[in-house]
């Protein structure tokens, strides 16, 4: 297998040049989203170089200290972007969402890193960053779709939850239905990603892994590897965001301390 074939900076801005392309589509059907595209392309160049020159260096001191810092970082961020991205009160579910992160990623890398991979050092910039990134960021969107689901559901289904309580139930009983229901909605994703990988997609770490001169059997080792994580830190991050978030939004009169902000 070869090595990874680079990129010029002049290749790179050619190839960009292909985002005229919705650009023309949103101008074509009036979408207003000419600012918003603009800002988006130009937010995720500049971060990624930030983030790229970052890197460069974090790799060649590999302070295991440092990567542990930058991780905690990570899921500090990843937690306020959930909470920002279903827009509810930071206040109220900042506390459960980041504690489903930190406890749902904890022990996942301990067991690939000291378990499994095993790099030198553990911490290892090279294998820390990159695997918590991915299991942080196929968190999010879930994180989210869960949220919305489940403070959606009391406000569409006050009815049911106020029957069930006016029965003599529980507020966590009478929540149980929507946080089954909340769940289910944020794996069905990924599920059926799981189910069609392989044969309608090739998964982007795999690819990668390829286009840089990696053994396929290497590659998928590590997609399957990434594949399993990301399903158990998206179910156990998902699951204790939701009973914590049950738990802090709601007083124990059944009265439902936040709404979520409909556009």
């Amino acid at each position: 297998m070869g090595s990874t074939i680079d990129i010029s900076w002049g290749q790179l801005a050619l190839f960009m040049s292909v985002l005229f392309i919705p650009l023309l589509i949103n101008r074509r059907f009036e979408l207003r989203l000419g600012r918003d595209i603009s800002i988006a392309v130009i937010r995720m160049t500049v971060q990624l170089i930030l983030v790229g020159l970052y890197l460069e260096f974090l790799f060649e001191l590999n302070s295991p200290l440092l990567n542990i810092l930058w991780l905690s970082v990570m899921i500090l961020i990843g937690a306020s972007a959930i909470i920002g991205g279903v827009k509810l009160p930071k206040r109220v579910l900042y506390l459960p969402v980041f504690t489903g992160l930190i406890i749902a990623i904890t022990p996942l890398m301990l067991i690939l890193l000291a378990l499994l991979l095993k790099p030198q050092p553990i911490f290892s910039a090279q294998y820390t960053i990159p695997l918590a990134g991915m299991l942080l960021g196929n968190s999010l969107s879930g994180n989210i779709v869960a949220l919305q689901r489940l403070f959606s559901a009391f406000e569409e289904k006050r009815m049911e939850y106020e029957g069930v309580l006016a029965l003599g139930g529980r507020p966590n009983q009478a929540a149980y239905p929507f946080v089954q229901s909340a769940l289910k909605q944020s794996l069905a994703p990924i599920l059926a990603s799981m189910t069609t990988t392989g044969l309608v997609t090739l998964p982007g770490m795999m690819t990668g892994q390829i286009l840089g001169g990696s053994d396929p059997m290497v590659a998928i080792k590590y997609q399957l590897v990434i594949l399993v994580a990301i399903f158990v830190m998206l179910s156990v991050s998902v699951t204790i965001s939701l009973v914590l978030s049950v738990r802090s939004s709601i007083e124990p009169t059944g009265f439902i301390k936040i709404r979520i902000n409909k556009p």
